[in-house]
């Protein structure tokens, strides 16, 4: 929302005290406020956390999460093609703690957004999966072979793939029992909504990581929907990458506790054997 940082200085004077508190803070630091936590701009306003979740519904946001993003969204201008809150004459001081406050408020937003259901949904996905392949296209590809990195653990035939024709390959000799997890932040991308409609019609599993009532969720079998605190057609995809590979790594931390104890021998296994390919701390290397 471009202008709430305008709207805040616009109607400070018709606030209540304690909600001018908050304001004032606000705009002392926009970039910090969207660090805080509720209870830190609460505590710097020296007002309640309740007058701070009132302070947002007077500005028509749910609560401070969403108005945290809001807030880094406001900071943008000139800088399309970079990210929504770096201006184009920002300092290197500038626009960092930007890019670092957006991306904080963005897997806030997204924290509170994601339904645990779903979540349970997933893990139930990849727990009864025989085998797993990840998906993705453009900005997404590397987050499909992160995920590789951290499912291979789980004893389970997992396979990344980034080229479209092989996807669609795959999924023409898909199975019931292999899930297919398909990354895209927008879900409008038509060769991937193409491999889930495959997929499933071959009686595999499709779990979108995706947009929320996208062309690809509505394709999936389980669709945990992503909020875009981005337009991906015109900035980078910044916080899209972050927000993925954050949500990969809930889905991995789901796996290893319904795997239970008797598991973790098998982990510590994978973490031990990279030991003598490392330097011991401390080590001079000359």
């Amino acid at each position: 929302m471009r202008n709430l940082l305008e709207q805040i200085r616009n109607r400070l004077e018709e606030l209540n005290k304690a909600e001018r508190k908050v304001a004032e803070v606000i705009l002392l630091n926009p970039q910090q406020a969207t660090r805080f936590s509720i209870a830190a701009l609460a505590q710097a306003a020296s007002v309640s956390e309740p007058t701070v979740n009132r302070f947002c519904r007077s500005f028509g946001v749910s609560g401070y999460p969403e108005l945290k993003l809001q807030l880094a969204q406001s900071l943008a201008s000139g800088a399309a093609y970079v990210s929504r809150a770096v201006e184009a004459d920002d300092n290197p001081e500038a626009y960092t703690q930007k890019i670092f406050g957006s991306a904080i408020a963005s897997l806030d937003s997204a924290c509170q957004a994601l339904d645990p259901n779903l979540i349970s949904k997933a893990v139930d996905l990849l727990i009864q999966a025989r085998q797993i392949h990840f998906f993705g296209l453009g900005a997404s590809a590397p987050v499909a072979m992160d995920a590789l990195h951290k499912f291979f653990r789980f004893n389970l035939s997992v396979t990344a793939h980034a080229d479209v024709l092989m996807q669609r390959m795959i999924a023409s000799v898909a199975h019931t029992g292999e899930l297919f997890v398909i990354i895209s932040y927008t879900g409008r991308t038509r060769e991937l909504v193409e491999v889930a409609r495959i997929a499933r019609g071959n009686g595999a599993s499709v779990l979108g990581v995706t947009a929320e009532n996208s062309p690809l969720a509505k394709a999936s079998t389980v669709s945990l929907n992503i909020p875009l605190p981005e337009d991906t057609d015109i900035y980078m995809p910044m916080t899209s990458r972050i927000i993925q590979l954050t949500v990969l790594d809930v889905l991995a931390t789901g796996m290893t506790l319904r795997r239970g104890v008797d598991f973790q021998p098998h982990l510590r296994k994978i973490k031990e054997s990279l030991n003598d390919s490392r330097y011991p701390v401390g080590d001079e290397f000359n």
